[in-house]
């Protein structure tokens, strides 16, 4: 038996790369409900305090999620490669050795929360009732750090199994969870943090018990089966996804970083301002990490049956959709600002004017964070691990000078500037990488048509 093709022959690129994109685009907004249906709770029913600290705790979920994706993406781009190549045998085995992945670092990350989470609210500047606040809600979602990074990981293998829909369909049944528990535990039985906290465990665990099943099922490619794990296949998924962890180690020190300058050169309001402008800019990363995530099945396929020509035209349709896009929602959050932020808060005119503030300044590159994720994205989906881990990397690294320098000269406006600013440069160095890339595939395109049978020369 061997494994069924994401891509048929007689498929477009476009069609094959929409196919992967749209559930996936879903798949990521839905997922991003978690944090943005907490951000409308918390912002009405706790207040500018309930923000500020659960954005103090955002750096620590950025490492849970980094974590999932470390195993999602690394385990989807091996196994969709092997499927690609039809060996059925290293799919099930990569299935087993992503899931092992899963348990251990899962367990491995409650224990160093649970030491240090409280430590590192400190560092960012929580004290008072909005370290009480944060480290509620940590404590508790360290202890269900395994359900968050299997929520995370496991609807992006199913995807990978050639089941985008039903990966879709899993993470939605876990947010309409969500939003459902968010509404009785804040709304009704007034449990601020902690409920939202328990809300979102309780939906993330239904996603995992989902996706358990469905590999379990008839409907599966891969079946789950009692396979000897590979470390092989383990140290790939590693080297594979660890541009995606390292871009959430990336997301978590600068968003420390920030609420530590936002303290420094402001005050609560202004760190609650910050969380609703994340809130509003979390819309436009979530929807370009799903439009590019769905990029990266049919290019690892692409690159297993070596049609390079298709690489090319997926990564072109991919980057005038992410960029477009980008650019389409900052002119929106510039026309009508309160709109947007009365999702968050109302009757509270100086968040109100913080908040605008930071979508005039600190958006004005959104459509850049969606390049750099595809630039990542790809790079893993073609096996470039060491680029990809480079445009994690120096997207983090080149973050710091500008929150360390434009604050002491700009003050608030400065730590609002840094990221756009930031994210133009590096956007000139990772730019030319991928064209590069891109250059050589089509390079070995045409040396591929000349090698059959010269009918390329002849045409």
């Amino acid at each position: 038996m061997q494994a069924a093709t994401p891509v048929q022959p007689s498929q477009s690129v476009a069609s094959t790369f929409w196919r992967f994109a749209i559930p996936s685009i879903v798949a990521m907004l839905v997922s991003g409900l978690y944090q943005i249906i907490d951000g409308f709770f918390v912002g009405h029913f706790v207040g500018a305090h309930g923000l500020a600290s659960i954005n103090m705790a955002i750096p620590l979920l950025g490492l849970i999620m980094g974590f999932g994706l470390l195993v999602g993406m690394g385990g989807g781009s091996v196994l969709s490669k092997y499927r690609g190549e039809k060996n059925l045998a290293a799919t099930q085995a990569t299935l087993v050795t992503a899931l092992f992945l899963i348990i251990l670092i899962g367990l491995l990350a409650t224990i160093v929360f649970i030491a240090f989470g409280k430590s590192l609210l400190n560092i960012q500047g929580a004290t008072g009732v909005t370290l009480e606040m944060s480290w509620g809600y940590v404590q508790i979602m360290s202890f269900g750090a395994l359900i968050s990074i299997g929520a995370s990981a496991m609807p992006m293998l199913v995807r990978n199994d050639d089941s985008p829909n039903l990966a879709t369909v899993f993470i939605i049944v876990g947010a309409l969870t969500n939003i459902v528990l968010d509404y009785v535990f804040l709304g009704h039985l007034d449990m601020g943090l902690k409920g939202a906290a328990i809300a979102t465990l309780i939906a993330q665990l239904a996603t995992c018990v989902l996706c358990l099943r469905y590999f379990t099922s008839a409907k599966a490619k891969t079946k789950l089966t009692i396979k000897q794990l590979d470390k092989t296949i383990a140290i790939r998924i590693v080297q594979l996804g660890a541009s995606n962890l390292v871009m959430f180690i990336y997301f978590s020190f600068v968003m420390a970083f920030h609420n530590m300058q936002f303290m420094a050169y402001g005050d609560t309001t202004q760190l609650a301002a910050f969380a609703i402008v994340g809130y509003l800019a979390s819309c436009y990363y979530f929807f370009a990490e799903g439009l590019v995530s769905g990029l990266q099945p049919p290019v690892s396929y692409y690159l297993g049956a070596k049609q390079y020509k298709r690489i090319i035209e997926t990564v072109k349709l991919a980057f005038s959709v992410t960029v477009g896009s980008g650019i389409a929602l900052v002119i929106l959050f510039n026309i009508v600002p309160e709109l947007f932020i009365s999702i968050f808060t109302t009757g509270n005119d100086a968040l109100l004017e913080a908040s605008k503030n930071g979508i005039r300044l600190h958006l004005m590159a959104l459509f850049l964070d969606g390049f750099l994720f595809m630039a990542s994205i790809y790079f893993v989906a073609v096996g470039k691990s060491g680029q990809a881990l480079f445009v994690s990397v120096g997207n983090m690294l080149i973050q710091f000078p500008f929150l360390f320098i434009l604050p002491k000269y700009l003050g608030i406006d400065g730590v609002w500037l840094a990221v756009p600013l930031s994210n133009i440069t590096f956007a000139l160095i990772v730019l030319p990488m991928l064209l590069i890339n891109l250059k050589g595939l089509m390079k070995m395109h045409r040396q591929q048509n000349n090698t059959d049978g010269g009918v390329a020369v002849c045409q």
